[in-house]
């Protein structure tokens, strides 16, 4: 670390995910002495990217080479020069005593990488082992939001119970599918109720007051999202616990993901064990009396 703080590099800082992120940065009072922003994927609209006010002491936007100095970089949407930059990266030597970190938001590393999924949170001082220590590029693969709640459920669970199987539903937002998606549901909402034809640019079917499995042939994000949450929990949780089967359902909501999780024991555990295997940061419990917990 600097003295002024860290330089960090934020890759798709435009984007749904690379907003949020620069808020969580000037949230968290992150020690930053330069920000560099980069565009990512074209094709999907900018957004106005968060002023970090005086902490921002520098500030530079790129829209298609990726700078190769920083401490820290977020990849927070694709990037078509991704993969070369990784192995420039890695090439070169850092002129600081630190190591530099690359962290995938967004499931973007390419598959030669074979960099596994970690939650520090959850794993603890595993991580800095799985992370290689004292290697010049660190590289972390953030999980899904779905991967981390699904694994922090079933981990917890089954170092107090053999689980014998698992089956989780996936209710995925329109935010996975990006800014025209957030746009199309809007409008599809107003048009359903005044009667109107409603566009299917973005989902290729109607989503409003709707639950889909699947969306229309050209419309595979969403697949692509389900491949990468199993593919996630079975890297993720190894043996610790069985992978669940899955499905994922695209949901009429803006924001915010939900899941249902059953999960089957190997012998019967009284509701009271239950509660306190899983009661605990960052898993909190509510109980009937309280209000129930909501995607909305």
């Amino acid at each position: 670390m600097k003295n002024a703080g860290y330089n960090v590099t934020v890759i798709g800082a435009s984007s749904l995910l690379g907003k949020e992120l620069l808020a969580a940065l000037e949230e968290r009072n992150f020690p930053l002495a330069e920000l560099t922003t980069v565009s990512g994927e074209p094709g999907e609209p900018d957004l106005p990217i968060v002023d970090l006010g005086r902490r921002r002491r520098a500030a530079v936007d790129y829209q298609h080479e990726i700078p190769t100095s920083f401490d820290f970089a977020f990849v927070a949407s694709g990037h078509q020069g991704l993969a070369s930059w990784i192995e420039r990266v890695a090439r070169e030597k850092q002129g600081s005593k630190g190591a530099r970190s690359v962290i995938d938001l967004c499931h973007t590393f390419p598959e030669a990488a074979k960099v596994l999924p970690q939650v520090p949170f959850l794993d603890g001082p595993a991580v800095a082992q799985r992370s290689g220590p004292g290697k010049a590029l660190q590289m972390i693969a953030a999980p899904h939001a779905a991967t981390i709640m699904i694994s922090a459920l079933l981990s917890r669970l089954a170092a107090r119970f053999p689980v014998r199987s698992a089956v989780a539903q996936i209710f995925s937002p329109a935010s996975e599918m990006g800014p025209r998606a957030i746009d199309e549901l809007q409008k599809q909402t107003v048009n359903l109720l005044s009667f109107q034809k409603v566009p299917r640019e973005a989902f290729g079917a109607q989503i409003a007051f709707n639950l889909l499995p699947r969306l229309g042939a050209g419309f595979e994000k969403a697949d692509a999202l389900e491949l990468r949450v199993r593919s996630e929990l079975k890297a993720y949780l190894g043996k610790r616990a069985p992978v669940p089967a899955l499905r994922l359902l695209q949901v009429p909501v803006f924001y915010s993901t939900a899941l249902s999780l059953y999960v089957e024991t190997e012998e019967r555990v009284p509701a009271s064990d239950l509660v306190v295997a899983l009661d605990g940061a960052p898993i909190a419990i509510r109980r009937t009396s309280e209000k129930p917990p909501s995607q909305a």
